[in-house]
C-alpha cells in the first residue's frame, strides 16, 4: 500500500488532466491548473496541490 492510497479519502477520486487549453484556474492563487476549465468543483495548481498535500499528510 502506498502512502497515497493510505491517505487518500475514501469515495474521492481527482478529476482527470486536461488535454490542452483552456485550463480551470487554482482556487487559491489563480494560476492555471491541469484540470480542464469545465471541471466542476475544487482545483488546485500542482504547487498549491503539492503543499496542501504538505498539510493534510498522514503523521503515522
Amino acid at each position: 500500500m502506498s502512502d497515497e492510497d493510505y491517505c487518500t479519502i475514501a469515495g474521492t477520486a481527482k478529476p482527470a488532466k486536461a488535454d490542452g487549453p483552456p485550463y480551470a484556474e487554482c482556487v487559491l492563487c489563480r494560476e492555471p491548473t491541469e484540470y480542464p476549465e469545465s471541471y466542476k468543483g475544487l482545483t488546485l495548481c500542482p504547487v498549491c496541490e503539492w503543499q496542501e498535500a504538505q498539510r493534510t499528510a498522514c503523521s503515522g
